[in-house]
């Protein structure tokens, strides 16, 4: 019989390792991300090049220009820039999502695993009794004791590459919640924004309907002595205190919602609300931006952090589709062990009780009653979702573009009108107070008049406050200009 030496036998299994991987191939689809749309505008009709002009500001699109990423500091804000980075740091939804995003990135490393050979070491000391019977020998047993010392190792050749396609699932993943963690980041900046110019503006509109009743409080107690001398009748008395009624249970509403604006910044900041410190805003002092930067759509679709979180979900059901094709196929593995037997551990050492043994193992299904084929056409179906639902996610960004766009425009024709409206109450209330001081006007004509500023005054601040949040907006729908943000050398 011809003894085969074990350095030959290692040297068969290298080179039939070599063979297998230099043949091997990765089953399933290689991903191709999806084309950009071609398209120029998101709209039916073309982009204006700027808004009108209210309160004397027209904003203006620039197609194609850069997205800054800390657009909030257009606003030219102090108070506002240091609310955002106080919750930028503190937040713990964020938190949470980097904390995934970590834990992806952990997951897609140990993947890479598979990749090496496993090793393990194993050791034993048991005592035994042993029954020859079982081997058919009449022989009396015996009691012994058994010290094992051993390594063992195992390479899983990945052939048809569902290894691979399973890391390649691994790194969409974490793509996936990557970009996850982008949209919790401008998700949080935007409403801290948003709720900061929304708490300015119901501050501001709580002052005016305070001075409003202020004022009509003096009114009435010009009307009620004039009452009591029969200058004017009860009923005008009674109008302007239902008036007063009217205005101070308006006021209440203002208030709540200013309240609830700062309790949810304190949430956001990652802060009780009792605990919270909100520095004041004015809204009057929030600069609007006026060079407004518009990605072009084919640009969009690699920037919206949604958008780019569907395409690696997409990325990680293409590589399902992989996976399940592997398992179809047979599998393959190199498998070895070596170690040391003896009755004693010092016998360990002896070299006569060595043991080793090396070869290849396959494995192939035979019969699974339909289970792999179907696992497959079921990643399959996987796929045909993702498919639809990246092209939905598309869909939906270009339409929150055009109507943030839409939103812009008419903004600027609202906050015009309603400028115009405040002024014109404005003048009026001035002539029919000198008309009043002259005695060629009734009082009740005043206090209309006043009425009709102050509810244009409130319509105003409103307007200021909406175009504000619709710009905020934009910056959002365009994506937030992540990718523009200087990448700090630990990152890269």
């Amino acid at each position: 019989m011809k003894t085969v030496h074990p350095f030959k036998t290692r040297t068969a299994c290298a080179a039939l390792i070599a063979a297998a991987v230099l043949a091997a191939c990765a089953v399933g689809p290689d991903f191709v991300r999806p084309a950009a749309p071609d398209i120029e505008r998101y709209a039916r009709e073309p982009l204006l090049a700027s808004t009108v002009a209210a309160d004397q500001q027209a904003q203006r699109f620039t197609p194609g220009a850069a997205v800054a990423a800390d657009w909030w500091k257009l606003f030219n804000s102090y108070a506002l820039d240091a609310t955002v980075r106080q919750a930028l740091a503190n937040n713990p939804t964020l938190q949470a999502a980097e904390a995934n995003l970590r834990q992806s990135q952990d997951n897609l490393r140990a993947g890479y695993g598979v990749f090496f050979p496993q090793i393990t070491a194993e050791g034993a000391a048991t005592r035994q009794r042993s029954a020859p019977i079982q081997q058919g020998s009449a022989a009396p047993g015996s009691v012994f004791n058994l010290f094992t010392l051993s390594g063992i190792i195992n390479y899983a050749i990945d052939v048809f590459g569902g290894s691979r396609r399973r890391v390649e699932g691994l790194r969409a993943q974490a793509d996936d919640l990557r970009y996850a963690s982008k949209a919790a980041y401008i998700t949080l900046s935007a409403n801290v924004v948003n709720t900061s110019i929304a708490r300015a503006a119901y501050d501001a509109q709580v002052r005016a309907t305070e001075q409003l009743i202020a004022l009509e409080q003096q009114q009435l107690q010009t009307t009620e002595a004039q009452v009591r001398t029969g200058f004017a009748p009860y009923a005008n008395l009674l109008s302007l205190r239902g008036l007063i009624a009217a205005n101070q249970a308006a006021l209440a509403p203002l208030k709540q919602k200013r309240d609830q604006s700062e309790h949810l910044l304190a949430t956001l900041e990652g802060v009780p609300p009792s605990q919270v410190t909100l520095p004041d805003i004015e809204l009057t002092t929030l600069a609007l931006p006026l060079e407004l930067p518009v990605s072009l759509p084919s640009d969009l679709v690699r920037q919206r952090p949604d958008i780019l979180s569907a395409e690696a979900q997409l990325h990680v059901a293409s590589a399902n589709i992989g996976v399940a094709t592997a398992a179809m196929f047979p599998s393959f593995s190199l498998n070895g062990s070596y170690g040391a037997a003896g009755s004693t551990p010092a016998a360990l050492s002896s070299g006569n009780g060595n043991f080793w043994n090396i070869g290849p193992a396959v494995s192939a299904p035979v019969f699974r009653g339909g289970s792999l084929w179907y696992g497959r056409q079921a990643a399959l179906d996987a796929y045909a979702a993702s498919q639809a639902v990246y092209r939905q996610t598309v869909l939906d960004a270009f339409a929150q573009v055009a109507d943030t766009l839409d939103a812009l425009a008419h903004d600027a024709e609202a906050l015009q009108a309603q400028s115009a409206a405040q002024r014109a109450a404005a003048e009026a209330l001035q002539l029919l107070q000198a008309n009043y001081r002259a005695g060629l006007a009734a009082y009740l004509d005043v206090l209309a008049a006043d009425v009709q500023y102050h509810v244009a005054t409130i319509a105003y601040l409103q307007a200021v406050a909406q175009r504000h949040q619709d710009t905020v907006a934009l910056f959002v729908a365009l994506g937030g200009g992540w990718w523009t943000a200087p990448t700090p050398p630990a990152a890269q």
